[in-house]
Protein backbone atom coordinates (compact mmCIF):
# COMPACT_ATOMS: atom_id res chain seq x y z
CA UNK A 1 0.00 0.00 0.00
CA UNK A 2 2.72 2.61 0.47
CA UNK A 3 4.29 1.64 -3.28
CA UNK A 4 0.84 2.88 -4.11
CA UNK A 5 0.49 5.73 -2.29
CA UNK A 6 3.76 6.88 -3.45
CA UNK A 7 2.17 6.30 -7.14
CA UNK A 8 -0.65 8.45 -6.07
CA UNK A 9 1.26 11.24 -5.30
CA UNK A 10 3.45 10.90 -8.64
CA UNK A 11 0.13 10.93 -10.82
CA UNK A 12 -1.24 13.85 -9.08
CA UNK A 13 1.97 15.96 -9.54
CA UNK A 14 2.37 14.49 -13.44
CA UNK A 15 -1.27 13.73 -14.41
CA UNK A 16 0.31 11.14 -16.31
CA UNK A 17 4.19 9.27 -16.65
CA UNK A 18 7.13 11.94 -16.58
CA UNK A 19 10.09 9.98 -16.49
CA UNK A 20 13.55 12.22 -16.18
CA UNK A 21 13.45 12.44 -20.24
CA UNK A 22 10.88 14.09 -20.18
CA UNK A 23 11.95 16.90 -18.41
CA UNK A 24 13.53 18.58 -21.51
CA UNK A 25 12.35 21.65 -23.08
CA UNK A 26 9.26 21.21 -25.11
CA UNK A 27 6.99 23.14 -27.53
CA UNK A 28 3.61 23.47 -26.93
CA UNK A 29 1.06 23.80 -29.91
CA UNK A 30 -0.90 27.57 -29.11
CA UNK A 31 -3.41 26.48 -31.90
CA UNK A 32 -4.37 22.59 -29.68
CA UNK A 33 -8.61 22.72 -29.59
CA UNK A 34 -9.22 22.32 -26.25
CA UNK A 35 -10.92 19.56 -25.33
CA UNK A 36 -13.71 18.09 -23.19
CA UNK A 37 -13.86 16.10 -20.09
CA UNK A 38 -14.97 12.61 -20.37
CA UNK A 39 -16.01 11.02 -17.09
CA UNK A 40 -17.11 7.53 -16.89
CA UNK A 41 -20.54 8.63 -14.95
CA UNK A 42 -21.61 10.65 -18.16
CA UNK A 43 -20.83 7.55 -20.54
CA UNK A 44 -23.04 5.60 -18.74
CA UNK A 45 -25.59 8.35 -18.38
CA UNK A 46 -25.74 8.46 -21.99
CA UNK A 47 -25.79 4.87 -22.16
CA UNK A 48 -29.03 4.96 -20.22
CA UNK A 49 -30.92 7.92 -21.95
CA UNK A 50 -30.00 6.84 -25.90
CA UNK A 51 -28.79 3.20 -26.47
CA UNK A 52 -30.76 1.47 -28.69
CA UNK A 53 -30.39 -2.03 -26.80
CA UNK A 54 -31.59 -0.39 -23.88
CA UNK A 55 -34.38 1.91 -25.54
CA UNK A 56 -35.61 -1.72 -27.26
CA UNK A 57 -35.55 -4.13 -23.99
CA UNK A 58 -37.86 -0.87 -22.42
CA UNK A 59 -40.44 -2.46 -24.94
CA UNK A 60 -40.86 -5.78 -22.82
CA UNK A 61 -43.07 -3.63 -20.49
CA UNK A 62 -45.47 -3.00 -23.72
CA UNK A 63 -45.63 -6.46 -24.17
CA UNK A 64 -46.25 -7.43 -21.02
CA UNK A 65 -48.96 -4.68 -20.61
CA UNK A 66 -50.34 -6.47 -24.30
CA UNK A 67 -50.13 -9.77 -22.19
CA UNK A 68 -52.24 -8.67 -19.43
CA UNK A 69 -54.95 -7.38 -21.63
CA UNK A 70 -55.12 -10.22 -23.56
CA UNK A 71 -55.61 -12.75 -20.61
CA UNK A 72 -58.36 -10.15 -19.30
CA UNK A 73 -60.27 -10.09 -22.44
CA UNK A 74 -60.72 -13.55 -21.83
CA UNK A 75 -62.67 -12.61 -18.55
CA UNK A 76 -64.52 -9.26 -20.59
CA UNK A 77 -68.42 -9.02 -21.00
CA UNK A 78 -69.64 -9.86 -23.98
CA UNK A 79 -72.83 -8.27 -25.86
CA UNK A 80 -74.81 -11.09 -27.97
CA UNK A 81 -77.99 -10.95 -29.90
CA UNK A 82 -78.34 -14.33 -31.35
CA UNK A 83 -81.85 -14.62 -34.08
CA UNK A 84 -82.77 -17.89 -35.09
CA UNK A 85 -85.83 -19.38 -36.95
CA UNK A 86 -87.14 -22.73 -37.76
CA UNK A 87 -89.58 -23.94 -40.63
CA UNK A 88 -91.43 -26.36 -38.77
CA UNK A 89 -94.08 -29.16 -40.11
CA UNK A 90 -97.81 -28.60 -39.48
CA UNK A 91 -100.82 -30.76 -39.61
CA UNK A 92 -102.33 -30.96 -43.59
CA UNK A 93 -99.71 -30.43 -45.02
CA UNK A 94 -99.00 -26.55 -43.68
CA UNK A 95 -95.27 -25.37 -41.82
CA UNK A 96 -94.70 -22.67 -39.38
CA UNK A 97 -91.95 -20.74 -38.54
CA UNK A 98 -90.94 -20.23 -35.19
CA UNK A 99 -88.32 -19.14 -33.54
CA UNK A 100 -86.62 -16.19 -31.09
CA UNK A 101 -84.25 -13.42 -30.97
CA UNK A 102 -82.18 -13.40 -28.02
CA UNK A 103 -80.11 -9.79 -26.00
CA UNK A 104 -77.97 -10.67 -23.35
CA UNK A 105 -74.93 -10.12 -21.89
CA UNK A 106 -72.51 -13.19 -21.12
CA UNK A 107 -70.10 -13.20 -18.24
CA UNK A 108 -66.91 -15.03 -17.48
CA UNK A 109 -65.10 -15.68 -14.21
CA UNK A 110 -61.57 -16.58 -13.97
CA UNK A 111 -62.96 -18.77 -10.70
CA UNK A 112 -64.60 -20.69 -14.42
CA UNK A 113 -68.16 -19.60 -13.66
CA UNK A 114 -69.78 -18.77 -16.54
CA UNK A 115 -73.18 -16.75 -16.81
CA UNK A 116 -75.44 -14.30 -18.71
CA UNK A 117 -78.49 -12.32 -18.44
CA UNK A 118 -80.78 -10.50 -20.66
CA UNK A 119 -84.67 -10.92 -22.84
CA UNK A 120 -85.52 -12.98 -25.29
CA UNK A 121 -88.33 -12.40 -27.46
CA UNK A 122 -90.07 -15.14 -29.22
CA UNK A 123 -90.94 -15.30 -32.89
CA UNK A 124 -94.38 -16.88 -34.33
CA UNK A 125 -96.85 -19.08 -32.04
CA UNK A 126 -94.43 -20.27 -29.62
CA UNK A 127 -95.03 -21.03 -25.80
CA UNK A 128 -93.27 -20.33 -22.78
CA UNK A 129 -92.86 -22.29 -20.31
CA UNK A 130 -90.73 -20.25 -17.06
CA UNK A 131 -90.90 -16.95 -16.55
CA UNK A 132 -93.30 -15.72 -19.52
CA UNK A 133 -93.78 -12.26 -20.40
CA UNK A 134 -96.81 -11.57 -22.14
CA UNK A 135 -96.75 -15.67 -23.43
CA UNK A 136 -94.06 -15.36 -25.82
CA UNK A 137 -91.17 -13.46 -24.06
CA UNK A 138 -89.21 -14.15 -20.83
CA UNK A 139 -85.87 -13.37 -19.37
CA UNK A 140 -82.78 -15.06 -19.54
CA UNK A 141 -80.47 -16.07 -16.91
CA UNK A 142 -77.76 -19.02 -16.89
CA UNK A 143 -74.88 -20.52 -15.29
CA UNK A 144 -72.46 -22.99 -15.59
CA UNK A 145 -70.58 -23.93 -12.62
CA UNK A 146 -67.45 -26.46 -12.65
CA UNK A 147 -67.49 -28.35 -9.33
CA UNK A 148 -63.92 -29.86 -9.76
CA UNK A 149 -61.54 -29.84 -12.89
CA UNK A 150 -61.69 -26.00 -13.17
CA UNK A 151 -62.88 -24.33 -10.36
CA UNK A 152 -61.14 -21.79 -9.59
CA UNK A 153 -57.71 -23.59 -11.45
CA UNK A 154 -58.26 -23.67 -14.93
CA UNK A 155 -56.21 -22.34 -18.30
CA UNK A 156 -57.44 -19.50 -18.38
CA UNK A 157 -57.15 -17.78 -14.77
CA UNK A 158 -53.39 -19.58 -15.18
CA UNK A 159 -52.86 -17.67 -18.43
CA UNK A 160 -54.15 -14.47 -16.69
CA UNK A 161 -51.68 -15.14 -13.49
CA UNK A 162 -48.66 -15.91 -15.64
CA UNK A 163 -49.29 -12.63 -17.20
CA UNK A 164 -49.28 -10.71 -14.24
CA UNK A 165 -45.84 -11.69 -14.17
CA UNK A 166 -44.72 -10.48 -17.11
CA UNK A 167 -43.90 -7.20 -16.10
CA UNK A 168 -41.72 -8.29 -13.43
CA UNK A 169 -39.67 -10.59 -16.12
CA UNK A 170 -40.05 -7.80 -18.09
CA UNK A 171 -37.89 -5.40 -15.59
CA UNK A 172 -35.87 -8.12 -14.99
CA UNK A 173 -34.82 -8.98 -18.81
CA UNK A 174 -34.64 -4.79 -18.59
CA UNK A 175 -31.58 -4.70 -15.96
CA UNK A 176 -30.27 -7.69 -17.27
CA UNK A 177 -29.63 -5.60 -20.83
CA UNK A 178 -28.38 -2.58 -18.20
CA UNK A 179 -25.96 -4.48 -16.06
CA UNK A 180 -24.34 -5.92 -19.79
CA UNK A 181 -23.94 -2.65 -21.58
CA UNK A 182 -23.13 -0.47 -18.44
CA UNK A 183 -20.09 -3.11 -17.77
CA UNK A 184 -19.59 -3.18 -21.81
CA UNK A 185 -18.97 0.63 -21.71
CA UNK A 186 -17.07 0.93 -18.44
CA UNK A 187 -14.43 -1.77 -19.85
CA UNK A 188 -14.36 0.16 -23.41
CA UNK A 189 -14.01 3.70 -21.17
CA UNK A 190 -11.27 2.10 -19.44
CA UNK A 191 -9.72 1.36 -22.76
CA UNK A 192 -10.13 4.68 -24.03
CA UNK A 193 -8.66 5.96 -21.15
CA UNK A 194 -5.82 3.77 -21.38
CA UNK A 195 -5.24 4.51 -24.94
CA UNK A 196 -5.12 8.25 -24.71
CA UNK A 197 -2.46 7.91 -21.50
CA UNK A 198 -0.35 5.69 -24.26
CA UNK A 199 -0.56 8.43 -27.09
CA UNK A 200 0.13 10.94 -24.47
CA UNK A 201 3.51 9.46 -23.42
CA UNK A 202 4.50 8.51 -26.69
CA UNK A 203 3.98 12.81 -28.04
CA UNK A 204 6.22 13.19 -24.69
CA UNK A 205 8.79 10.45 -26.11
CA UNK A 206 8.79 11.92 -29.55
CA UNK A 207 9.22 15.42 -28.87
CA UNK A 208 12.00 14.44 -26.45
CA UNK A 209 13.68 12.59 -28.91
CA UNK A 210 13.27 15.41 -31.66
CA UNK A 211 14.79 17.68 -29.19
CA UNK A 212 18.00 15.57 -29.06
CA UNK A 213 18.38 15.74 -32.52
CA UNK A 214 18.33 18.99 -33.30
CA UNK A 215 20.73 19.53 -30.34
CA UNK A 216 23.16 17.05 -32.21
CA UNK A 217 22.65 18.46 -35.35
CA UNK A 218 23.85 21.85 -33.54
CA UNK A 219 26.81 20.44 -32.41
CA UNK A 220 27.75 18.21 -35.13
CA UNK A 221 27.83 20.93 -37.05
CA UNK A 222 30.28 23.16 -34.62
CA UNK A 223 32.57 19.51 -34.33
CA UNK A 224 31.68 18.74 -31.23
CA UNK A 225 29.50 15.90 -31.73
CA UNK A 226 30.13 12.44 -34.37
CA UNK A 227 28.19 12.22 -37.17
CA UNK A 228 26.86 8.72 -35.92
CA UNK A 229 25.13 10.56 -32.96
CA UNK A 230 23.04 12.82 -35.28
CA UNK A 231 22.17 9.36 -37.45
CA UNK A 232 21.58 7.65 -34.37
CA UNK A 233 19.41 10.29 -32.78
CA UNK A 234 17.43 10.75 -36.81
CA UNK A 235 17.06 6.74 -36.43
CA UNK A 236 15.41 7.06 -33.14
CA UNK A 237 12.73 9.96 -33.60
CA UNK A 238 11.65 8.24 -36.59
CA UNK A 239 11.11 5.22 -34.75
CA UNK A 240 9.52 6.55 -32.16
CA UNK A 241 7.04 8.41 -34.55
CA UNK A 242 5.76 5.16 -36.00
CA UNK A 243 4.99 4.12 -32.38
CA UNK A 244 3.27 7.02 -32.13
CA UNK A 245 1.12 6.71 -35.43
CA UNK A 246 0.18 3.06 -33.89
CA UNK A 247 -0.52 4.58 -30.66
CA UNK A 248 -3.08 6.98 -32.66
CA UNK A 249 -4.16 4.22 -34.50
CA UNK A 250 -5.18 2.51 -31.27
CA UNK A 251 -6.44 5.60 -29.31
CA UNK A 252 -8.87 5.92 -32.95
CA UNK A 253 -10.43 2.10 -32.20
CA UNK A 254 -11.10 2.47 -29.02
CA UNK A 255 -12.35 5.87 -29.64
CA UNK A 256 -14.88 3.95 -32.42
CA UNK A 257 -15.29 1.21 -29.95
CA UNK A 258 -16.87 3.52 -26.95
CA UNK A 259 -19.12 5.46 -29.60
CA UNK A 260 -20.92 2.25 -29.80
CA UNK A 261 -21.99 3.08 -25.77
CA UNK A 262 -22.68 6.72 -26.06
CA UNK A 263 -25.64 7.76 -28.59
CA UNK A 264 -27.67 10.95 -28.89
CA UNK A 265 -30.57 10.67 -31.26
CA UNK A 266 -30.21 8.22 -34.00
CA UNK A 267 -26.53 8.08 -34.17
CA UNK A 268 -23.49 7.13 -32.00
CA UNK A 269 -21.30 9.88 -30.75
CA UNK A 270 -17.74 9.83 -31.75
CA UNK A 271 -15.36 11.01 -28.70
CA UNK A 272 -12.63 12.57 -31.06
CA UNK A 273 -12.75 15.67 -28.72
CA UNK A 274 -12.69 14.14 -25.64
CA UNK A 275 -10.47 13.64 -22.97
CA UNK A 276 -10.37 11.51 -19.83
CA UNK A 277 -10.06 13.50 -16.78
CA UNK A 278 -6.31 14.04 -15.19
CA UNK A 279 -6.66 11.60 -12.20
CA UNK A 280 -9.33 9.36 -13.86
CA UNK A 281 -7.15 6.05 -12.82
CA UNK A 282 -6.15 6.93 -9.45
CA UNK A 283 -9.85 5.83 -8.01
CA UNK A 284 -10.17 2.92 -5.57
CA UNK A 285 -12.97 1.42 -4.07
CA UNK A 286 -13.11 -0.77 -0.33
CA UNK A 287 -14.44 -4.13 -1.37
CA UNK A 288 -14.10 -5.31 2.19
CA UNK A 289 -17.70 -6.44 2.37
CA UNK A 290 -16.84 -9.42 0.67
CA UNK A 291 -19.62 -12.16 1.98
CA UNK A 292 -22.48 -9.28 2.24
CA UNK A 293 -21.75 -8.12 -1.56
CA UNK A 294 -22.15 -11.97 -2.27
CA UNK A 295 -25.71 -12.34 -0.67
CA UNK A 296 -26.87 -9.05 -2.42
CA UNK A 297 -25.45 -10.41 -5.90
CA UNK A 298 -27.66 -13.50 -5.46
CA UNK A 299 -30.58 -11.52 -4.10
CA UNK A 300 -30.39 -9.07 -7.38
CA UNK A 301 -28.51 -10.42 -9.90
CA UNK A 302 -31.17 -10.64 -13.20
CA UNK A 303 -30.09 -14.16 -14.25
CA UNK A 304 -30.81 -15.61 -10.61
CA UNK A 305 -34.46 -14.01 -10.79
CA UNK A 306 -35.05 -14.74 -13.70
CA UNK A 307 -34.97 -18.76 -12.83
CA UNK A 308 -37.34 -17.94 -9.51
CA UNK A 309 -39.85 -16.43 -12.07
CA UNK A 310 -39.51 -19.11 -14.50
CA UNK A 311 -39.91 -21.13 -11.66
CA UNK A 312 -43.04 -19.64 -10.30
CA UNK A 313 -44.64 -19.79 -14.39
CA UNK A 314 -44.41 -23.60 -14.19
CA UNK A 315 -45.50 -23.96 -11.22
CA UNK A 316 -48.89 -22.08 -12.10
CA UNK A 317 -48.77 -24.70 -15.16
CA UNK A 318 -48.21 -27.59 -12.49
CA UNK A 319 -51.60 -26.54 -10.59
CA UNK A 320 -53.43 -26.70 -13.47
CA UNK A 321 -52.01 -30.43 -14.62
CA UNK A 322 -52.99 -31.19 -11.21
CA UNK A 323 -55.97 -30.52 -11.59
CA UNK A 324 -56.85 -31.96 -15.36
CA UNK A 325 -56.55 -35.06 -12.94
CA UNK A 326 -60.10 -34.22 -11.65
CA UNK A 327 -63.62 -35.64 -13.46
CA UNK A 328 -65.17 -32.84 -15.46
CA UNK A 329 -68.18 -32.34 -13.53
CA UNK A 330 -70.40 -29.13 -14.19
CA UNK A 331 -73.37 -28.31 -13.62
CA UNK A 332 -75.78 -25.81 -15.07
CA UNK A 333 -79.04 -23.69 -15.28
CA UNK A 334 -79.94 -22.08 -18.21
CA UNK A 335 -82.47 -21.51 -20.58
CA UNK A 336 -82.70 -23.94 -24.11
CA UNK A 337 -81.04 -22.24 -26.69
CA UNK A 338 -82.37 -24.53 -29.58
CA UNK A 339 -85.74 -23.14 -31.36
CA UNK A 340 -87.42 -26.66 -31.59
CA UNK A 341 -87.15 -27.36 -27.71
CA UNK A 342 -88.30 -23.96 -26.92
CA UNK A 343 -90.84 -24.44 -29.40
CA UNK A 344 -92.60 -27.19 -27.34
CA UNK A 345 -92.28 -25.25 -24.10
CA UNK A 346 -89.22 -26.90 -22.65
CA UNK A 347 -87.99 -23.24 -21.33
CA UNK A 348 -85.62 -23.36 -18.78
CA UNK A 349 -83.07 -26.84 -18.11
CA UNK A 350 -81.13 -27.72 -15.45
CA UNK A 351 -78.49 -30.53 -15.76
CA UNK A 352 -74.73 -31.82 -14.25
CA UNK A 353 -72.65 -33.16 -16.72
CA UNK A 354 -69.64 -35.27 -15.60
CA UNK A 355 -66.55 -36.86 -17.68
CA UNK A 356 -63.54 -38.38 -17.13
CA UNK A 357 -60.68 -39.52 -19.45
CA UNK A 358 -60.60 -43.45 -18.35
CA UNK A 359 -56.04 -43.63 -18.43
CA UNK A 360 -55.39 -39.92 -18.13
CA UNK A 361 -53.12 -40.05 -20.34
CA UNK A 362 -53.19 -36.48 -21.78
CA UNK A 363 -53.61 -35.05 -17.80
CA UNK A 364 -50.34 -37.32 -17.03
CA UNK A 365 -48.18 -36.10 -19.88
CA UNK A 366 -48.69 -32.76 -19.19
CA UNK A 367 -47.52 -33.28 -15.81
CA UNK A 368 -44.71 -35.23 -16.70
CA UNK A 369 -43.30 -32.48 -18.99
CA UNK A 370 -44.09 -30.09 -16.65
CA UNK A 371 -42.03 -31.68 -13.21
CA UNK A 372 -39.40 -32.33 -15.49
CA UNK A 373 -38.87 -28.87 -16.85
CA UNK A 374 -39.29 -28.28 -12.81
CA UNK A 375 -36.65 -30.18 -11.87
CA UNK A 376 -34.09 -28.50 -15.08
CA UNK A 377 -35.21 -24.98 -13.21
CA UNK A 378 -33.81 -26.36 -9.92
CA UNK A 379 -30.35 -27.20 -11.35
CA UNK A 380 -30.62 -24.07 -13.34
CA UNK A 381 -30.86 -22.26 -10.04
CA UNK A 382 -28.24 -23.83 -8.39
CA UNK A 383 -26.01 -23.35 -11.55
CA UNK A 384 -26.88 -19.32 -11.58
CA UNK A 385 -26.32 -19.36 -7.42
CA UNK A 386 -22.75 -20.52 -8.14
CA UNK A 387 -22.26 -18.90 -10.88
CA UNK A 388 -22.66 -15.53 -9.77
CA UNK A 389 -20.90 -16.12 -6.55
CA UNK A 390 -18.04 -17.12 -8.71
CA UNK A 391 -18.51 -13.70 -10.17
CA UNK A 392 -18.04 -11.79 -6.91
CA UNK A 393 -15.03 -13.84 -6.64
CA UNK A 394 -13.23 -13.39 -10.01
CA UNK A 395 -14.27 -9.44 -9.51
CA UNK A 396 -12.28 -9.72 -6.24
CA UNK A 397 -9.66 -11.46 -7.11
CA UNK A 398 -8.92 -9.46 -10.65
CA UNK A 399 -9.00 -6.05 -7.76
CA UNK A 400 -6.22 -7.93 -5.67
CA UNK A 401 -4.17 -8.79 -7.99
CA UNK A 402 -4.50 -4.99 -10.34
CA UNK A 403 -3.45 -3.89 -6.70
CA UNK A 404 0.01 -5.93 -6.41
CA UNK A 405 0.54 -5.15 -10.37
CA UNK A 406 0.36 -1.44 -9.52
CA UNK A 407 2.69 -1.87 -6.87
CA UNK A 408 5.31 -3.78 -8.66
CA UNK A 409 5.09 -1.95 -12.18
CA UNK A 410 5.21 1.62 -10.12
CA UNK A 411 8.56 -0.03 -8.36
CA UNK A 412 9.97 -1.34 -11.41
CA UNK A 413 9.10 2.24 -13.36
CA UNK A 414 11.26 3.85 -10.60
CA UNK A 415 14.05 1.58 -11.35
CA UNK A 416 14.04 2.04 -15.32
CA UNK A 417 13.96 6.06 -14.01
CA UNK A 418 17.15 5.45 -11.97
CA UNK A 419 18.98 3.66 -14.75
CA UNK A 420 17.59 6.02 -17.62
CA UNK A 421 18.93 8.77 -15.25
CA UNK A 422 22.49 7.50 -14.54
CA UNK A 423 23.08 6.87 -18.46
CA UNK A 424 22.48 10.27 -19.50
CA UNK A 425 25.02 11.40 -16.94
CA UNK A 426 27.20 9.12 -17.87
CA UNK A 427 26.39 10.48 -21.86
CA UNK A 428 26.92 13.69 -20.71
CA UNK A 429 30.51 12.74 -19.82
CA UNK A 430 31.18 10.65 -22.99
CA UNK A 431 31.23 7.19 -20.45
CA UNK A 432 28.19 5.98 -22.91
CA UNK A 433 27.05 6.10 -26.00
CA UNK A 434 23.17 7.68 -27.39
CA UNK A 435 22.57 4.06 -27.89
CA UNK A 436 22.36 2.89 -24.06
CA UNK A 437 20.85 6.10 -23.83
CA UNK A 438 17.78 5.09 -26.43
CA UNK A 439 17.94 1.72 -24.79
CA UNK A 440 17.07 3.09 -21.15
CA UNK A 441 14.45 6.00 -22.81
CA UNK A 442 12.51 2.54 -24.18
CA UNK A 443 12.76 0.91 -20.71
CA UNK A 444 11.14 3.42 -19.21
CA UNK A 445 8.67 4.00 -21.86
CA UNK A 446 7.87 0.47 -21.53
CA UNK A 447 7.55 0.17 -17.63
CA UNK A 448 5.81 3.33 -17.97
CA UNK A 449 2.70 1.80 -20.32
CA UNK A 450 3.03 -1.32 -18.24
CA UNK A 451 2.10 0.93 -15.03
CA UNK A 452 -0.68 2.99 -17.14
CA UNK A 453 -2.01 -1.03 -18.34
CA UNK A 454 -2.20 -1.93 -14.59
CA UNK A 455 -4.14 1.00 -13.51
CA UNK A 456 -6.12 0.70 -16.29
CA UNK A 457 -6.97 -3.16 -14.97
CA UNK A 458 -7.56 -2.32 -11.86
CA UNK A 459 -10.09 0.33 -13.15
CA UNK A 460 -11.87 -2.26 -15.28
CA UNK A 461 -11.60 -5.02 -12.43
CA UNK A 462 -13.60 -2.35 -10.27
CA UNK A 463 -16.22 -2.33 -13.10
CA UNK A 464 -16.11 -6.16 -13.28
CA UNK A 465 -17.10 -6.00 -9.26
CA UNK A 466 -19.70 -3.32 -9.57
CA UNK A 467 -21.58 -5.64 -12.35
CA UNK A 468 -21.07 -9.06 -10.12
CA UNK A 469 -22.36 -7.83 -7.40
CA UNK A 470 -25.77 -6.35 -9.57
CA UNK A 471 -24.63 -2.61 -8.49
CA UNK A 472 -26.18 -1.48 -12.12
CA UNK A 473 -28.95 -3.53 -11.95
CA UNK A 474 -31.12 0.06 -11.35
CA UNK A 475 -31.04 3.21 -13.36
CA UNK A 476 -27.68 5.08 -12.70
CA UNK A 477 -29.49 7.73 -10.19
CA UNK A 478 -30.19 4.97 -7.89
CA UNK A 479 -27.35 2.63 -8.70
Amino acid sequence: MKSLRIAVVVWLIGCHVSPAWAEEPAKQSSKETPRSILTLKEVLARVEQGHPLLQGSQTQKIVASGKLLKALGTFEPKLVNDWELERLAGSADTTTSVGFNDTFMEFRHPWGVQGFAGFRSGIGDVKVADLDINSSNQPLLGIVFPLLRGLITNPAHAELKKSELATRQAQLEIQQTRQDLYRGAAMQYWNWVAAHKFMELQEKAVTVAATRSRQLTRQAKAGARAEFDVIEANQEVQRRRAILIKARRTLEREQLKLALFMWEGDNPVIVQHFKPPERSLIQQRNISQHERDKKQAISVRPEIQLVHLEAKLNHIDLEVADNNFLPNLTAEAQPTRKPGEFVLGLGYRFGVQMSLPFLQRHARGDRLQIEGKAQRLKFMQQYRIQQVSLDVDNARSAVTRARERIQVSRQALDLAQALEKGERTRFRHGATSLVFVNLRERNVIQAAEEWITALADYQKSLALYQWAIGQWVNELSTA
